[in-house]
C-alpha cells in the first residue's frame, strides 16, 4: 500500500486546471485499491507566519488587499482556494511523516517551488517544499525538484533554511539562483536528451547522498512533457515513464525517506492526469519490488 495524503477540500475552482487536475488524479487512484489515503487538517497560518512574511500570508487569508492575495497567479481570491491551500500544505507536513515512518509517502498536491519569503508566484502561494525543513529543523531536506521550470523560491529558501537542499533539474530557466545549497541543471528543451536527464537525476540522488539528507522531496513536475505548452519537444510519455521508474529506483536503493508532490502540468485534463498517474505507479512497483525481495 502506498500512503497518500489528499482531502476533497484539496479542490477549488480556478482560472487554471492546476488545483482541479488533484480531484482527477485521487478519483483515479480510489479505483487501483492499493492506496492508503490519509486526510490532513487545515494548517494553523501561524506555521505560515514563521515561514512567510506575516503581512503576506494576512493578505491570502484574508482576501486583503486582494492584490497582494493574488500575487502568486490567481486571478481571484476565494475562500475555497484559500482553505485548499491551507489543506494541502498541511498535507505536506502529514506525508513528510508518512514518509519516516514507511519510507515512502506522497501528497496529492502542487504549487510550491517559486514562493519565496515575501510573496507567491507562479501559482504557488506558499513554498510548501520549505515548509517541511521549518517544522522538522533537525532534519536535512532534499528537494529533488523535475518540474520544468527552476525552483526560484526553494532556491531562496535555501539561504534562509541550513537544513535545505534544491537540486533542480529544468527545461526553461525561470530565474533559479544558484547557491551553496541549490544547484540547477538545466536540460535544453529543444536539444537536450534523455541521456543528458538521467544523468542528472543520478547526480541529484550521489548529492543527497554525499549531504546525508533525511528525506527526499520529489517534484514530479510534468510540464516537461513534449505536448505541454513548456514542454521539451524530445520528452515523450515514454521517457516521463522511464524518469519515474529511475527516480523510485534509485530512492529505493539509496534507503532515504522520499515522498512526492505533482508539480507542474498544464495540458488538457483528460492527457494530463495519466501522466501523473505514472508517478504512483512507479513508485508502487519499486517499493512492492523491495517487500518482495526482503
Amino acid at each position: 500500500m502506498l500512503d497518500v495524503c489528499y482531502s476533497p477540500h484539496y479542490f477549488a475552482h480556478t482560472h487554471t486546471n492546476s488545483m482541479e487536475k488533484l480531484k482527477l488524479v485521487a478519483d483515479a487512484l480510489h479505483i487501483w485499491g492499493n492506496i492508503q489515503f490519509h486526510e490532513p487538517e487545515i494548517l494553523d497560518i501561524e506555521i505560515l507566519k514563521q515561514l512567510h512574511e506575516p503581512s503576506y500570508v494576512d493578505a491570502f487569508y484574508t482576501g486583503l488587499p486582494e492584490k497582494k492575495a493574488t500575487f502568486s497567479g490567481f486571478k481571484q481570491w476565494n475562500q475555497q482556494l484559500r482553505d485548499a491551500v491551507l489543506r494541502i500544505n498541511a498535507g505536506q507536513l502529514l506525508a513528510a511523516k508518512l514518509a519516516w515512518q514507511k519510507g515512502i509517502a506522497a501528497n496529492i498536491a502542487q504549487g510550491f517551488h517559486h514562493a519565496q519569503y515575501e510573496y507567491g508566484g507562479g501559482y504557488c502561494t506558499f513554498n510548501g517544499l520549505a515548509l517541511i525543513a521549518q517544522q522538522f529543523p533537525e532534519k536535512k531536506i532534499f528537494v529533488l525538484d523535475c518540474d520544468q521550470h527552476g525552483g526560484d523560491g526553494t532556491a531562496e529558501f535555501s539561504l534562509r533554511l541550513e537544513n535545505l537542499f534544491n537540486f533542480s533539474i529544468y527545461g526553461l530557466a525561470h530565474g533559479c539562483p544558484v547557491y551553496p545549497r541549490s544547484f540547477t541543471r538545466h536540460i535544453h528543451k529543444d536539444h537536450g536528451c534523455f541521456s543528458q536527464y538521467t544523468l542528472a537525476v543520478h547526480e541529484g540522488f550521489q548529492q543527497a547522498q554525499a549531504w546525508g539528507a533525511d528525506l527526499i522531496i520529489y517534484q514530479a513536475g510534468m510540464d516537461c512533457h513534449q505536448a505541454d505548452q513548456f514542454g521539451s519537444s524530445w520528452f515523450t510519455a515514454e521517457l516521463i515513464q522511464k524518469r519515474e521508474e529511475t527516480v523510485f529506483k534509485l530512492a529505493k536503493r539509496s534507503g532515504i525517506p522520499i515522498m512526492f508532490v505533482l508539480a507542474g502540468g498544464y495540458q488538457k485534463l483528460e492527457n494530463l492526469v495519466p501522466l501523473h498517474l505514472y508517478t504512483f505507479k512507479a513508485a508502487i512497483d519499486a517499493y512492492a519490488a523491495r517487500k518482495s525481495s526482503a
